[in-house]
């Protein structure tokens, strides 16, 4: 089975986002960038299958700008055997990558495709249910375990009452949570591997989708910053203030 395995190139999950002064987004320029964390885990989780005898390839997918191409070469040198990279400068909308990650999987045919559930620059987590819907194909959102069987795989997830375990068949969507598992990190052979590994290039025109974005973004602002906490004298005086000053009872 081929495992396809989108990865996004974000800001550092260390990094402290700043917003341009013109407020029309965040600052890109000289700030470090990685992959995105959830997709780490789906590219680990990938991997662990194919180790496990129960994928044939892991194919990594990024769409955006060049630089995208590290972020590939990050997951080859994980271990991912091949890259593809949709090359596009413009803002890229989840229904978009849903549609041109559907244009993908047309192509490459992968059993399963392991996405992770949002990103952390627009925390959207719209991406994995959009493609599953476009492609018609059983979906298992926000994973925290998963069991490949034969022509079937049971992924646990995180709902509000506990944990649901639901089986799929194949071929599927999974979206992965924190609690999948560990990645792992590159060594430096394995990086210098992943220079020579294929990474093939195409343009959204020609997986004939319209990126043009559907949103328009007014303006971007930072969070007011949150005020000191006070200690109050008993339950009564909790009360009064949640009713008088912060108006929410």
């Amino acid at each position: 089975m081929k495992v396809l395995v989108p990865v996004k190139r974000v800001i550092d999950y260390n990094v402290k986002v700043r917003v341009k002064a013109d407020q029309t987004g965040v600052e890109l320029a000289n700030v470090k960038m990685s992959m995105n964390p959830f997709d780490e885990i789906s590219v680990e989780a990938a991997l662990r299958m194919k180790e496990a005898g129960q994928a044939s390839e892991v194919v990594a997918v990024s769409l955006g700008v060049q630089q995208c191409q590290e972020t590939i070469r990050t997951a080859l040198a994980m271990g991912a055997d091949r890259g593809i990279h949709v090359l596009h400068d413009g803002e890229l909308e989840p229904l978009a990558v849903a549609k041109m990650l559907k244009a993908i999987v047309d192509k490459e045919e992968p059993g399963l495709v392991i996405l992770g559930k949002q990103a952390i620059d627009d925390d959207c987590n719209q991406t994995g249910q959009m493609l599953a819907a476009l492609l018609g194909w059983a979906q298992g959102t926000f994973i925290s375990r998963l069991e490949v069987g034969d022509g079937e795989l049971k992924a646990t997830r995180e709902v509000d009452g506990g944990l649901e375990t639901v089986a799929l068949k194949t071929p599927a969507i999974v979206t992965t949570d924190l609690r999948l598992n560990e990645p792992r990190y590159a060594s430096l052979p394995n990086i210098m591997k992943a220079k020579k590994k294929p990474i093939d290039q195409m343009s959204p025109a020609d997986l004939g989708v319209d990126p043009a974005p559907r949103l328009e973004t007014l303006k971007v602002v930072e969070p007011d910053k949150r005020e000191a906490g006070v200690i109050v004298a008993d339950v009564t005086e909790l009360v009064d203030k949640l009713r008088n000053e912060a108006k929410v009872i």
